[in-house]
């Protein structure tokens, strides 16, 4: 006998068809006396609709009041496949995310998992229950529900699966697996059989949509193997893992492209000590997530300063302009510009510690295909670069092609 932790994200619990196929597909886990914790998702356009809701009344509506609201997409999946389960003679227990036991910090709707003490969970799989978690949510110490962030199932399946100590963490999702690139993209994008965390996780912070960025984190630093497999099919999926020796022959094992960022530009910053660390406090404070960051000094002019430009999350942006405005008079810059027609093509592989000319084959093929790079990042397996979003699907197929095939 198995304990299983199961992740079924929005589009495998769509619809109540595809429900019912999430609750077959869970008892035939049951019938081998396996036991099965289930995270599911809110049903796919769900959560986009609470938030349209609350826009129409407000641009930026209280942060605690939308985990609120945003916490009942998933509330409502966990009882339907409850009902499900009950159909197909399955006892199973639905359970919100404080009632599994799941305690997070006070950041709403980007909370961190703090602890999760699973003793009801464990009570009702004794008892022979699936039991149902609702995903993407938790509780502060003080009892305010709050929110994981998009993706935040993901973390919570990875989370419950480390608490729970169990033996197969599976991530149900509507593709296959990992691919070397989205294959609504690149046709030519193949599926891995394997990835390393590093790898995984420089491909999920650089826009590849499979799994959250910090669920990896997690599963790295809990050492939890999981598998990304399909909800739609029983093919096997992509195994995520420890680094092995046998990943370094690869030199780029993915290409990926977020559209999800938008930059923001401070022209005339003084050029002095602190005014860079105040601006990006301020957003940290904000819980803004800085991701690239490119500053030119300028001495033309008069006294020296400086052009300083960032990038954010697209849902940030609005957030991070009003933070930057209320800087202003301190920091003393002379104008912002924000540009949100911008993505951020990045090319990942362990392979490329141990190989050199990556960097400079990938700046000749954007070159060669017309793409001016704004802003470059890099790190020990990942090379970043912000590019006009209108080219980037192009861009990144070029890339694989070269790269990959």
């Amino acid at each position: 006998m198995a304990l299983i932790v199961q992740k079924f994200g929005g589009t495998s619990v769509g619809n109540t068809d595809r429900i019912k196929n999430v609750a077959r597909r869970v008892a035939k886990y049951r019938a081998q006396g396996d036991q099965v914790v289930v995270v599911v998702s809110a049903m796919s356009g769900v959560t986009d609709g609470l938030i349209k809701l609350a826009k129409d009344i407000v641009p930026l509506p209280a942060e605690r009041e939308m985990d609120m609201l945003l916490a009942t997409g998933e509330q409502q999946t966990i009882a339907l496949t409850a009902i499900a389960l009950h159909s197909v003679g399955v006892p199973a227990v639905s359970l919100t995310g404080a009632q599994a036991g799941i305690i997070t910090d006070g950041v709403h709707t980007k909370a961190k998992i703090q602890n999760i003490t699973p003793k009801q969970v464990h009570q009702l799989l004794d008892a022979g229950n699936v039991v149902i978690v609702a995903g993407f949510q938790g509780q502060t110490d003080d009892g305010h529900i709050t929110t994981l962030g998009r993706g935040g199932s993901d973390l919570t399946a990875i989370a419950l699966a480390a608490a729970l100590k169990a033996d197969l963490c599976q991530i149900y999702t509507d593709v296959d697996g990992v691919y070397t690139a989205d294959p609504r993209i690149v046709p030519t994008a193949q599926k891995l059989p394997e990835i390393a965390y590093d790898e995984m996780l420089e491909l999920a912070g650089s826009g590849a949509k499979v799994m959250q960025l910090r669920s990896v984190e997690f599963a790295k630093k809990f050492n939890v193997v999981f598998e990304v497999r399909s909800s739609l099919n029983e093919n096997p999926g992509t195994i995520v893992k420890e680094e092995t020796n046998s990943m370094e022959g690869v030199v780029v094992r993915g290409v990926s492209l977020d559209k999800n960022q938008a930059k923001v530009t401070l022209f005339g910053v003084p050029d002095q000590p602190g005014k860079a660390a105040r601006i990006f406090r301020a957003l940290a404070d904000a819980a803004i997530n800085v991701d690239m960051i490119v500053q030119n000094v300028s001495h033309a002019g008069g006294a020296p300063a400086t052009d300083l430009s960032f990038t954010v999350d697209k849902p940030d942006l609005l957030k991070a302009s009003n933070v930057i405005n209320t800087l202003r008079a301190e920091i003393g810059f002379k104008e912002a510009a924000t540009d949100e027609s911008i993505g951020k093509l990045s090319i990942v592989g362990v392979g490329m510690k141990s190989h050199s000319g990556v960097a400079a084959k990938m700046f000749d093929v954007l070159a060669q295909e017309g793409v001016n790079i704004g802003m470059i990042s890099t790190s020990e397996i990942k090379i970043s670069v912000v590019i006009e979003l209108a080219k980037g699907e192009s861009a990144m197929r070029a890339l694989h092609k070269a790269f990959i095939g």
